[in-house]
């Protein structure tokens, strides 16, 4: 029973490996993670993507920072953010601007998001997102060694577990359908919501743990603050988003990521700033 419950917690990483990175995944577990049922259960292990994910921005953000100027670093670290994922947050960002900002009627805006041409709208969202992640990166990178460290290696994790409450607690706007590849995570239930949050706080106080940033009671701010960012502003982007669409959708999901993200490094840009 054991081995069975590690073997099926192994696909459903694998699965979410699969789901949200490009990166490789070990060969005897990538032919059963595309079961309907392994990519229910990824949604818990979403933020253990997210960690591998700020594991590698982390190590590439020193590296980088260490050898050349915060702009030309950022930039890089940037691309490396995108690229492992494969832009497939970035899409959902640029398709779901393309829709919500069309302001057309529900049915118009589904489908111009499934539309796989991007549009004015789409661009621009585009644009700025990675011209703002970029510009965050500068200003985290440059002599922050631990504290970026830590904050790479969570932000990832944080917005992944959001993606399991947005999953569980909006309706699919194409459950009609069925069409998408969101509509896999039709029966996700509160339960993985719930276990994907307290995996994300396992992972940062291992985080936090590893880079020493802080001792106990500062890094209990650090977690608490990283939670109410990821799940204040969240929670207000899919309500918006789901009144006008009647629920959510796979772009969505990518959308909310990409947002997160932003509103976690803007936090920590802000408290470098004032602090």
């Amino acid at each position: 029973m054991a081995h069975h419950s590690v073997r099926n917690a192994l696909k459903a990483f694998a699965a979410a490996l699969q789901f949200l990175t490009r990166l490789p995944v070990p060969a005897r577990l990538a032919g059963a993670a595309h079961e309907d049922g392994d990519f229910r259960r990824s949604v818990a292990f979403f933020p253990a993507a997210g960690f591998v994910i700020g594991v590698l921005l982390a190590l590439a953000g020193w590296l980088l920072g260490s050898a050349l100027p915060p702009l030309v670093a950022a930039v890089l670290v940037t691309v490396l953010w995108i690229g492992v994922t494969g832009a497939l947050h970035m899409d959902g960002l640029m398709d779901t601007a393309d829709g919500l900002l069309s302001h057309r009627s529900r049915e118009r805006m589904l489908e111009i998001m499934k539309d796989s041409r991007v549009g004015a709208m789409g661009v621009v969202a585009g644009t700025l997102a990675a011209l703002l992640r970029a510009a965050l990166l500068a200003s985290l990178l440059p002599g922050q060694g631990a504290f970026a460290a830590a904050v790479l290696t969570v932000v990832p994790v944080w917005s992944r577990a959001f993606l399991a409450t947005a999953i569980a607690g909006w309706p699919y706007a194409r459950a009609d359908s069925g069409g998408g590849f969101g509509g896999l995570f039709r029966t996700v239930k509160a339960k993985h919501a719930l276990a994907a949050a307290a995996l994300a706080c396992l992972l940062t106080a291992a985080a936090l743990a590893v880079t020493d940033v802080w001792p106990f009671g500062q890094a209990a701010v650090f977690l608490l603050a990283a939670a109410a960012v990821t799940y204040g502003a969240g929670s207000l982007l899919a309500a918006s988003a789901s009144r006008k669409l009647g629920g959510l959708t796979g772009d969505v999901y990518g959308a909310l990521n990409e947002c997160i993200e932003l509103a976690l490094l803007l936090a920590a840009v802000a408290y470098l700033y004032n602090s």
